[in-house]
């Protein structure tokens, strides 16, 4: 029997988050420790009520404790919310009910996460899809969490455009002293950027299918999935992208579940932290051999692999 992997979850609750909130609710491979939340798509107070909201949607087997986090770089102004991407609220607009929800737990994200590290010490996976602030507040308070767990995030891009400067993309740009702090740190990285998220795309014939699997007992879940499968499409066709919506988020959890489905490469990534295009760039050095590394970096997608086992597990 496949072992169930341990998973602590940050998150900054958009549309990408929220499908991949539901993935790692549904899925029987993962167990979630707990969920941090930070600012990013939307502001830490409405990343937090997003999150509790979905987690009352998904319906989890067992109780998940929620913890807020930053609410700003640590240097530097936090931007705008991407309303064109993520809608007012962060769930293209949709509203779920609030009633009967859990609160967060009185704990700071980053206490919340140092805590756990050290209970599950080299048992438990960070899984981060926004801002990697609330770690790098974790690890200025207890550095040796490094070597006591392994991070998987959601972020940056290689040989691949960024989506914010041409060569950032906006998980590392949003924050980039802090996860300059993270890639420093020693902690086994796996970098899961836009070199393979952008060929992660949900389109219309996955839709298709995704909706009619549901049963009439998740008919919540269908007409919220609708929504922001259908807000994404949209949003992605104003962009003159295609309809399809970039499986960002989910697809880090995917590769926590198996790894096989990525091809990944070893490589020492440096942050920039400087330059009006270049802050938050994730860059390599590749005129030489890596003679030392610090990120494993998935570079290819077994794309339609992982879209039907997305869709496998959310119908589950």
């Amino acid at each position: 029997m496949e072992q169930v992997k341990h998973i602590l979850l940050d998150v900054d609750t958009g549309v990408d988050d929220a499908l991949a909130l539901i993935f790692a609710v549904k899925s029987n491979k993962l167990h979630i420790e707990g969920i941090t939340t930070v600012f990013g798509n939307v502001d830490v107070k409405q990343a937090t009520e997003n999150t509790l909201q979905v987690l009352e949607l998904a319906q989890p087997r067992y109780e998940i404790p929620v913890a807020m986090g930053a609410d700003a770089p640590l240097f530097r102004p936090r931007r705008e919310n991407v309303t064109a991407i993520h809608g007012a609220n962060g769930l293209a607009g949709y509203e779920l009910p609030e009633e009967a929800r859990q609160s967060p737990v009185n704990e700071r994200a980053s206490d919340f996460i140092v805590r756990k590290v050290r209970e599950q010490a080299h048992d438990i996976t960070l899984v981060f899809t926004g801002r990697l602030t609330n770690l790098a507040v974790a690890l200025a308070k207890d550095p040796s969490i490094a070597q006591k767990a392994k991070l998987v995030l959601m972020g940056g891009a290689i040989k691949v455009p960024g989506n914010i400067t041409p060569v950032s993309e906006a998980n590392i740009h949003g924050d980039p002293e802090a996860a300059h702090r993270v890639f420093e740190s020693g902690i086994p990285i796996t970098m899961v950027g836009l070199d393979v998220t952008g060929k992660a795309k949900f389109g219309e014939a996955h839709f298709q299918q995704l909706m009619n699997g549901f049963t009439d007992e998740q008919a919540e879940l269908r007409a919220f999935m609708h929504h922001i499968f259908t807000f994404s499409f949209e949003a992605s066709d104003r962009l003159n992208e295609g309809r399809y919506r970039l499986m960002h988020d989910p697809l880090a959890l995917a590769v926590v579940e198996d790894a096989s489905l990525v091809e990944m490469e070893d490589y020492y990534v440096y942050i920039e932290t400087k330059g009006q295009v270049s802050s938050g760039a994730t860059l390599v050095d590749f005129r030489r051999p890596q003679s030392r590394t610090n990120a494993s970096v998935c570079m290819q997608v077994r794309e339609e692999a992982f879209l039907q086992h997305y869709i496998r597990t959310v119908l589950s």
